[in-house]
């Protein structure tokens, strides 16, 4: 069930007259209608800001896709931050801007595909509703003139925050798993990630170095096990780190 699907039905729940019957018996007891509808009320805010931050991270991909760097760096917060592979982290909606460009022209133009899907959201908001992490499977298109097709994929780690009751991106954080040349597929082609540019140098270096495919390196999980509990620290696949550590 999607987060539209979850919010209407807990709204059905807050404002039926069966609402009683998903509280535990012991909970009734001990809380007043005032309570329970309180509590309801908080966990509709917390849906709603989960509904809100899975629209901004759509509408990013939306506006990046097309180039419309302009509109794509107002998402950010003043001072954010994006980080894309092993290219480096940009700091501020000025600079984001600007870096924007090294993805091709603002609106792109003839021969260039951008494209980057937001797939597999996971999104943790803070109790009390004023930041939010979020986890994301990102597939890529990309083409320029000239070149061949490109396939792409990666995963997205990024937090958000809610200034003055909108939400923005904070620090956006992709990290590439994969690419590879169209026409000859992973089995024949694994294209490195690009580094820093040196046309428009980052504010600061890479948070994480480490090779995309054939490595096989897992971002850190911003959220729990959500049946355990625990921290998903313990993965299976050891960094493969340019660095050698």
């Amino acid at each position: 069930m999607n987060s539209r699907n979850k919010l209407r039905a807990l709204y059905s729940l807050v404002f039926s007259a069966m609402c009683i019957a998903v509280v535990p018996a012991i909970a009734v007891a001990q809380s007043s209608p005032a309570e329970r509808l309180a509590d309801f009320r908080e966990r509709v805010g917390l849906l709603e800001d989960q509904d809100a931050v899975e629209n901004l991270q759509a509408t990013f991909g939306f506006y990046f896709d097309k180039g419309l760097w302009q509109d794509t760096a107002d998402l950010f917060t003043r001072n954010g931050s994006f980080e894309y592979g092993l290219s480096g982290v940009y700091v501020g909606q000025d600079r984001i801007r600007r870096a924007l460009l090294l993805f091709g022209p603002e609106g792109l133009a003839q021969g260039y595909l951008n494209n980057h899907m937001q797939l597999q959201a996971v999104i943790t908001v803070a109790p009390d509703g004023r930041s939010a992490a979020g986890r994301w499977q990102g597939m890529v298109m990309l083409s320029e003139p000239g070149t061949n097709g490109i396939w792409g994929v990666g995963i997205y780690e990024n937090t958000y925050v809610k200034e003055n009751g909108v939400w923005k991106i904070d620090t956006l954080h992709f990290y590439p798993s994969a690419s590879t040349d169209y026409d000859k597929g992973w089995a024949r082609s694994a294209l490195p990630m690009k580094g820093p540019s040196a046309l428009f140098p980052p504010d600061k270096p890479s948070t994480a170095v480490y090779r995309s495919y054939p490595g096989n390196f897992v971002p850190p999980f911003s959220y729990q096990h959500p049946v355990t509990g625990a921290p998903l620290t313990n993965l299976p696949q050891a960094i493969d780190s340019v660095l050698g550590k």
